[in-house]
């Protein structure tokens, strides 16, 4: 998919707002998927991303988090560390399935099926540009802000 326009795509956001692709274009966005809200290394990359954020706007750039939690659980979760972008529910795995995010992982000894902690670049025109796959929290933020820093 990359270097390919991404398929518009609707997901409720925060803030009773709905998400669409198309809506995008003209400026690039981040699209984080990550696992749950509310957990350890989650909690870790909203914060990083919410501390760069004002650093992503300055470089053009909108920044969305996308799990299969509700928009209540997301809600919860913005409130809580104060993220200043939304977060996207696909509770239908819609943008989990067209990204290729679902992975099956273990957990405790057990094989279960989840989101594989991913972010991905898409342009101004609306192509994918850039894909980080089974993404280690520290640090990822910053080379995805150098990244759309460059373009």
């Amino acid at each position: 998919m990359l270097d390919q326009p991404v398929p518009d795509f609707s997901l409720d956001a925060t803030g009773a707002k709905s998400f669409q692709l198309a809506v995008q274009r003209g400026k690039p966005l981040v699209l984080y998927f990550y696992p749950k809200d509310s957990t350890p290394g989650c909690t870790t990359e909203a914060g990083q991303f919410r501390d760069l954020h004002p650093q992503f706007l300055a470089a053009g750039c909108a920044v969305f988090g996308i799990s299969r939690d509700s928009i209540k659980s997301h809600e919860n979760f913005k409130a809580k560390l104060e993220l200043p972008f939304d977060l996207l529910s696909d509770p239908d795995e819609t943008a989990c399935t067209l990204f290729g995010v679902m992975k099956m992982k273990n957990m405790y000894g057990k094989q279960v099926r989840g989101v594989e902690r991913s972010t991905f670049v898409v342009d101004a025109m609306g192509v994918l540009r850039r894909e980080w796959r089974g993404v280690k929290v520290p640090g990822h933020a910053e080379e995805v802000l150098q990244y759309v820093q460059s373009l």
